[in-house]
């Protein structure tokens, strides 16, 4: 056999293992293998031919070349044939204690996959590196050949059909693994089964290699992607050949119901596994299939476990061992994870071996490649703890005392107590926090740093608590180690995640004190630029525990933490991130000075970052966070106050338009308290304010781009101002809204969207209108003055040619003049007279109200001729019925002229056949329920004159 490390010095590294009691007998682990030939045995098997097999002499069990049952891989075939050594290997396999097939890990188990990631980026080089690459492949040998033919096929990859390429980067080194990684797929695919061996045994191979030992955990993710590759392929093609009329194997599958073509097939691949001549390669493909042994026997992978240990026993180097011991506890959690103890043992080997990592040989090889020892250190990681997470997943807390003594016994080792901690609960490292902390304080610290334990315990605490007497004393200790750290980046990554336990267990005092000293470190060489992740996240955790906003600004340092965050983005996402918080946990509304400049503050940084490329869902979103801080403040009854706020955020916001809305808004509302307060009788001085309020809208309302948006807040603003007898103002919000109609666009956006905006104006219009009911009169102005200016304007808008919203706005008019007819309009203003009051019932009012009603109706009443074309005919009927019921509701149809209009609309209406029968009817009944109703009689006789005609 071979043992993969050639330069290992055996005597200067030799290093005293625990005594194990071995009953040698005549084994040795360097005595050869003595294979007799036997007799020969024809196998059976769909598609195939006999095969020769021999048996071993040898009884002895050597770790690094048996596969099975304790012989050699190719006595297999005479066991498989003789009852009395079958029935003997059967027996002795009942007798262990583990069984196979137990229940599979659950969701709490994070997988392989998630730490894949994080290795191939961690782990990187610029050096050069070398990859050997097969020169040619066969087409795969004919099923007839025999195992030798097959065994020199295998050993013609080793023997010189191989070249070495040289100067690879990082980048064409992974490229060509993963053109490998095809080669296997189309090998495979094309059924070349030997060709793909032989890719596989390439590329374990190159796992023997520390030539650029920083790569070396990328190599390893990279290189086992493959041979996870080949195991899936294998698994699957031997299942496949279990299919029962094209009935699979259950997932619980036994040994007995596969078919015996199935079990040579697998017996099969574990042969010429098992003939790969050197250690690596060998053990890796075998623990790539490992999974396989479920479809010789029950107790396969129970057995194999233990024996694959044993054979990483016979690796040199002790990275490239304990990958080896990382790759086979992946494996095995995948197929067997209750089979534990052989995880245990698998990591108490590596314990047994741990003092090689400080031997004479390792440091000649770091002295070689310029590797100091705290780095190399560091590429143990992710396979410690990635053993120690399967050991100790769902381990009993007994485990992690029995670990903790073993850590003792190596003398409290940096590198094994930081995996340790990161691979048990949390909750049972927390209870143990003093005697963690004192066995790093015994650590010797030139390998491994105690400030990255200190972190791993850290992290531990984030998650669970430690007994409450400890707390405070925890963090002493761990702080008189973090706050010594010379180098920023070590620094900033322990006090990250120590900040969390301060936050968590202390008041503001013990916070203050952390942030001062995070200051301190970071500030000098502005060290913060290269640790703003880490900054970020100390913001995060402060806010999430301390989220009374009055006591989180009372921590002294911490304005002048966020002073650290000199890049507009980062400071801009940390803002957000307060903002964010405030708005969350903030309850109450808020007058303290405090607060209110601190928040200013940030609301200001955030709104200074917009520019002309910024989204527009970047600017929703920041104005939505200054929209909940403004809608925050209250100074109570300080009216004054609050609108001098108001004031200072339209000139710090004025870039951000959803900003200058809601003050609007707020300042409207601020009026309307006052008037509450007041109870609508002001005082000179609300008066004022009130006044005040009103031009503060007036001025902030151009400044908006919004059409509509500008629209609505002058027809709010107008009301705000009238309810508060501001009557000029209000003629002045009025006017500027009627002003603004012409400039309305054909076309506006909506949500990214072009829509037309004849259905948003014929809205606005309406609610317009029955706000001009209350508007007195001004006395300088003609009667009406608005609601002439309102109907001139719609008169010279231009309309859409196949749009009849000038009609139904017209009508809409008719509505409001018939209103201002009454005596007693139907709601007011309080305290404002409206016309009815000013003008009670004049007849030259009412005159001129029929005057406009007479424009209106002429106008209705071209466009209705318009419609005459047989393509507009159906909107024609629709119109003149809507003008019907306008009349019906709202005219006085005593008189002559209207009376016969109307029967003349309702004419129009049925006249192409396009009106709705059954809405005809339901209106003819109405008019003759109408009629019996004291003073309607007239009624009766427009029935009459309304016949029903049918659509023939």
């Amino acid at each position: 056999f071979c043992v993969d490390w050639n330069r290992r010095e055996y005597k200067s590294d030799m290093c005293k293992l625990e005594s194990v009691p071995v009953d040698f007998g005549d084994y040795h682990p360097l005595k050869p293998i003595t294979v007799t030939e036997s007799k020969t045995k024809k196998m059976s098997r769909k598609g195939s031919t006999s095969s020769t097999s021999s048996s071993s002499s040898s009884s002895m069990m050597d770790p690094l070349s048996s596969v099975l049952d304790g012989t050699d891989p190719l006595s297999l075939f005479a066991a498989a044939a003789d009852p009395v050594i079958t029935t003997a290997t059967m027996d002795n396999t009942r007798k262990k204690r583990d069984k196979d097939d137990g229940p599979a890990v659950g969701s709490d188990f994070e997988p392989w996959s998630s730490k894949r990631g994080e290795i191939l980026a961690r782990y990187t080089t610029t050096e050069k590196l070398s990859i050997v690459s097969g020169k040619g492949t066969s087409t795969g040998s004919a099923v007839s050949e025999k195992v030798r033919t097959r065994l020199e096929e295998l050993d013609d990859l080793e023997e010189g059909s191989q070249k070495e390429l040289l100067n690879l980067t990082q980048q064409d080194y992974m490229n060509r693994i993963e053109e490998l990684n095809q080669s296997l797929k189309d090998a495979w695919s094309s059924d070349q089964k030997v060709k793909a061996l032989k890719i596989v045994i390439q590329c374990s191979k190159l796992l023997s290699d520390t030539t650029v030992i920083q790569f070396y955990p990328s190599k390893f993710v990279l290189i086992t992607d493959i041979l996870d590759t080949f195991g899936k392929l294998v698994y699957e093609r031997i299942l496949s050949m279990c299919m029962d009329n094209r009935v699979s194997l259950s997932d619980n599958f036994s040994p007995e119901s596969v078919n015996d073509t199935a079990k040579e097939t697998c017996l099969n691949w574990f042969f010429k596994i098992a003939s790969i001549r050197e250690l690596i390669p060998r053990f890796y493909v075998e623990a790539a299939i490992l999974k396989c042994n479920k479809f010789l026997s029950k107790m396969g992978i129970s057995e194999c476990l233990p024996r694959l240990t044993s054979m990483i026993r016979g690796i040199g180097d002790p990275l490239v061992a304990v990958y080896a011991r990382a790759y086979l506890c992946r494996v095995g959690m995948e197929v067997a994870p209750q089979l534990k103890e052989s995880l245990n043992k698998n990591f108490f080997d590596f314990l047994l071996t741990f003092k090689q990592i400080h031997g004479d040989t390792v440091q000649n090889q770091l002295i070689v490649q310029c590797v100091e020892i705290p780095l190399y250190l560091t590429l143990y990681s992710p396979a410690i703890d990635w053993i120690l997470q399967c050991i100790a997943y769902r381990a009993p807390e007994v485990l992690l005392t029995e670990m903790m003594e073993r850590c003792k016994k190596l003398g409290n080792n940096a590198l094994l107590l930081n995996s340790v901690m990161s691979a048990f609960r949390a909750e049972f490292i927390a209870a143990r926090s003093m005697d963690f902390i004192g066995m790093i304080k015994e650590c010797d610290e030139s390998g491994f740093p105690k400030h990255l334990l200190f972190r791993s315990l850290g992290l531990n605490l984030a998650l669970a608590d430690p007994p409450e007497n400890d707390r405070l004393q925890i963090l002493n200790e761990a702080w008189k180690v973090i706050t010594k750290l010379k180098n920023p980046q070590d620094y900033i990554n322990c006090a990250e995640v120590w900040v969390e336990y301060t936050c968590r267990h202390f008041k503001k005092r013990e916070v203050n004190t952390v942030l001062a000293d995070i200051i301190k470190h970071m500030t000098p060489d502005r060290a913060f630029e290269d640790a703003y992740p880490q900054l970020q996240s100390i913001i995060q955790k402060v806010i999430t525990y301390i989220y009374d906003f009055s006591l989180l600004f009372s921590v002294e340092k911490f304005l002048p933490f966020l002073d650290m965050f000199q890049k507009e983005n980062v400071r801009v996402e940390v803002c957000k991130c307060i903002m964010e918080s405030f708005i969350k946990h903030q309850q109450e509304s808020t007058k303290d000075p405090v607060i209110l400049n601190a928040l200013l503050h940030i609301c200001k940084t955030m709104h200074d970052s917009v520019n002309a490329l910024t989204l527009e869902d970047e600017k929703r979103m920041l104005a939505a966070l200054i929209n909940g801080f403004i809608k925050m403040v209250s100074f109570g009854r300080d009216f004054e106050q609050q609108l001098s706020f108001y004031v200072e955020a339209r000139s710090m916001f004025c870039n951000l338009e959803p900003v200058l809305v809601q003050l609007i808004h707020s300042v409207n509302q601020l009026a309307m308290e006052t008037r509450k307060v007041m109870k609508g009788n002001h005082s000179r001085k609300t008066a004022a304010f009130v006044r005040a309020c009103v031009a503060f809208c007036f001025i902030t309302i151009p400044s908006l781009s919004s059409i509509f948006t500008r629209l609505n807040l002058y027809l709010h603003s107008g009301q705000v101002a009238l309810a508060n007898q501001c009557l000029s103002q209000a003629d002045a919000f009025f006017k500027a809204a009627v002003s603004l109609v012409p400039e309305v666009p054909k076309m506006i956006s909506i949500d990214g969207k072009m829509r037309p905006s004849d259905a948003f104006l014929l809205e606005f219009l309406c609610n317009f209108f029955s706000t001009l009911l209350v508007v007195p009169d001004h006395p300088e102005q003609g009667v009406l003055f608005l609601v002439r200016g309102l109907l001139n304007v719609i008169q010279d808008y231009t309309w859409e040619d196949n749009s009849d919203d000038k009609v139904r706005i017209y009508t809409n008019v008719l509505h409001l003049l018939s209103a201002m007819t009454q005596e007693t309009y139907i709601y007011h203003v309080d305290k404002v007279d409206s016309n009815d009051t000013l003008y009670g019932g004049d007849s030259k009012f009412l005159a001129e109200i029929n005057k406009l009603c007479e424009t209106v109706i002429a106008q209705i009443l071209d466009h209705l001729k318009t419609l005459g074309k047989e393509e507009t005919l159906k909107r024609q009927s629709q119109l003149a019925l809507y003008l019907f019921n306008t009349i019906l509701a709202h005219g006085d149809l005593r008189n002559n002229k209207l009376n016969q209009l109307s029967v003349n609309l309702w004419n129009l209406a049925q006249k192409h056949g396009f009106a709705d029968t059954k809405t005809m009817v339901k209106t003819l009944e109405y008019i003759r329920r109408r009629s019996k109703q004291p003073e309607m009689s007239h009624f009766a006789d427009l029935a009459l004159r309304l016949p029903l005609q049918s659509r023939t």
